[in-house]
């Protein structure tokens, strides 16, 4: 499982001219699933997620949880986080789980973040969205199930 986090001022996602989901301060999370992807691998990332101190204390150092801000997340499936652009000119998405594999994950996800008590809005599995956000810092991480 691979998500880039980016954290946002603001940030919303809209599919079909309708908004299907927007925070306020929060993350961004681009959430690509891989073949080998299991419930194990959608807990750590979520735990991890939820604790990763990234947010400035009274002091200026990234020190504070998301849950300490009161910050939500905007979760947005993307396969092509697994693109191998390795040869041609065209990526390769064979590493990215179908869709038949990947949505009931994503969903896992999604419903594992509030378990750390997380508000969580979303985009829709496979459709085309427009995400527009407001990049605070900007702070862009990547966070990567363990290695199997």
């Amino acid at each position: 499982m691979r998500v880039v986090l980016q954290r946002s001022k603001n940030a919303s996602v809209t599919v079909d001219d309708q908004i299907t989901g927007a925070i306020d301060k929060g993350y961004v999370l681009l959430v690509g699933i891989t073949h080998s992807d299991t419930i194990e691998d959608i807990q750590y990332v979520a735990k991890k997620i939820a604790d990763l101190r990234i947010w400035e204390d009274e002091e200026g150092k990234m020190n504070r949880a998301i849950h300490e801000v009161g910050g939500s997340i905007l979760s947005v499936s993307q396969f092509t986080l697994y693109a191998d652009t390795k040869k041609g000119k065209r990526p390769s998405f064979i590493e990215a789980a179908r869709p038949e594999q990947a949505e009931p994950l994503w969903h896992a996800f999604n419903k594992e973040l509030t378990t750390h008590g997380l508000h969580v809005e979303t985009g829709i599995f496979g459709a085309m969205m427009d995400v527009a956000l407001v990049n605070d810092g900007p702070v862009t991480i990547i966070v990567e199930s363990k290695p199997k």
